[in-house]
């Protein structure tokens, strides 16, 4: 990494996703780019997150697959969990994907990487150590961490949370997951798999309360049939010595407990008063619909915005504060509901308007079909799982939920859809390959299309055609056309 320099056009305090794809982005226009990092470019996606989890998820899921093996007709026997040689591949994972966001991948693209923790002195100015730099434009791309309850104990407990799980070395043959959002659900069933007997503890009526209780219904009953005891509206009150006692009186015992109860924006310390930067009641940065912040001059990506917390969201955070930034095109975030993914078994995506939501809003419907119907799900025995099409009236599909195997693929054309205002029309009308975990989408758009063929309105249509060519009976089969 560099030394500071003492100007640059743009400045971008934090080295996670955002920061990184708005650095580059800032850079790709010719102009003066510094990047400020405290620890390692990659963020918590690469170190703590999106890659360390996935390569556990997918540890976990080859153990549960050899237990089913059996109802193929294939013998395996129970499998042999190895974990620090899991560890060891997760850890591998990390070092694959790291050099693409590193020190010297950014230099490369023409951004200068300067290592220390950032200090805003001024609405121009920031230093870092002893050195100062003076920015045209700044972005805030700091990020968020784990959040930690005020539960009594707590403190005295050596807690893990999503950035320390990663330095376990050896399996928790009990472990307590407080929280049950997407980290906690799905971190309780990679240990569950891997052998831990795990106790999930929310304090909503259902896991993944964001989700609608169908979907959640569906994973929790994944979960428990895994081994995975399941405690709901419950909240952990106190803590000691390896027991954890509930609001419902319950003790739980555990080797390890993991927190995973939410983020909190990385924006303290930070000298954001000094450079006119205004926060919300939780600390998050307040910006507009072009990622500006209240000084004009500095934007806000990413986590620390308020925005809904995906790497795939800082992405665009970074990639839009940065043409914003040096070019003053303007663009605004695109709101047309951020699809998220929970990688458990089965995954559970949702884009656009979700089903929860769109219950509550007049004037939406829902076309739902269920996987038993789904041929490829019939041939590898995963029909446990739905696809809900959110259609307004005029049958444009403005949202979508899919619960099942590779839901998180399968999302993808919904999204587009979803972005392009298409009609269920649309989506039947385009052929798609056979057998596939697409079929679901694309038989529920076919399920609504065939559904119009039955109306009044489509009735009196036919009939006029067949008058007009001379036929007075419409065939009872036209409800199978498209």
């Amino acid at each position: 990494m560099s030394s500071i320099p003492t100007e640059a056009d743009v400045v971008v305090v934090g080295g996670g996703t955002a920061g990184i794809v708005a650095a580059k982005t800032a850079a790709g226009f010719g102009v003066r780019v510094v990047l400020i990092e405290r620890e390692r470019p990659g963020g918590d996606c690469l170190w703590t997150g999106c890659v360390p989890s996935k390569a556990l998820l997918a540890a976990a899921s080859t153990a549960a697959t050899i237990r089913d093996a059996r109802s193929f007709g294939i013998d395996a026997g129970e499998p042999r969990v190895d974990f620090p040689r899991v560890m060891a591949r997760v850890q591998h994972a990390i070092a694959e994907i790291a050099p693409i966001d590193s020190p010297e991948a950014l230099t490369e693209a023409g951004v200068t990487v300067v290592a220390g923790d950032a200090v805003f002195t001024g609405p121009g100015t920031v230093a870092v150590g002893s050195g100062s730099l003076r920015f045209g434009q700044a972005i805030i791309t700091t990020g968020a961490s784990p959040s930690v309850p005020p539960i009594s104990g707590l403190d005295t407990t050596d807690y893990l949370t999503s950035e320390t799980l990663w330095s376990l070395t050896s399996l928790p043959e009990r472990l307590l997951v407080i929280g049950a959002g997407t980290v906690g659900c799905e971190m309780a069933q990679a240990f569950a798999r891997l052998g831990s007997t795990v106790t999930l503890v929310g304090r909503a009526e259902t896991i993944l309360p964001r989700e609608d209780a169908s979907a959640s219904a569906v994973l929790s009953a994944a979960l428990t049939d895994e081994g995975v005891r399941i405690l709901t509206s419950t909240t952990v009150t106190r803590i000691d010595d390896g027991e954890a006692i509930t609001d419902t009186g319950l003790a739980c015992t555990f080797d390890e407990v993991l927190v995973a109860t939410g983020r909190t924006p990385r924006t303290t310390g930070l000298g954001l008063d000094a450079a006119g930067v205004s926060l919300q009641k939780l600390g998050y940065v307040v910006v507009d619909d072009h990622l500006r912040t209240t000084n004009p001059r500095i934007w806000a990506a990413g986590d620390l915005t308020g925005h809904p917390q995906f790497t795939h969201v800082a992405g665009m955070h970074g990639s839009l504060a940065a043409s914003n930034a040096v070019l003053g095109v303007l663009r605004k975030i695109d709101k047309t509901g951020t699809p998220r993914v929970t990688f458990t078994d089965p995954e559970i995506a949702s884009a656009g308007i979700d089903v929860r939501t769109a219950k509550r809003i007049p004037g939406l419907r829902l076309q739902t079909l269920e996987h038993d119907d789904v041929d490829r799900a019939v041939t590898e025995g995963k029909t446990t799982g739905f696809t809900t099409l959110v259609l307004d009236g005029k049958r444009r599909i403005v949202g979508a939920s899919v619960v099942g195997p590779r839901a998180g693929e399968t999302i993808g054309e919904l999204i587009l859809a979803v972005k392009q205002g298409l009609r269920t029309r649309d989506l039947a009308g385009a052929t798609h390959p056979y057998p596939t975990y697409n079929d679901g989408p694309w038989n529920a758009a076919v399920g609504d299309v065939r559904s119009q063929l039955s109306t009044p309105v489509v009735s009196r249509a036919l009939n006029t055609l067949a008058k007009a060519r001379g036929r007075w009976i419409v065939r009872r089969e036209r409800g199978n056309r498209q």
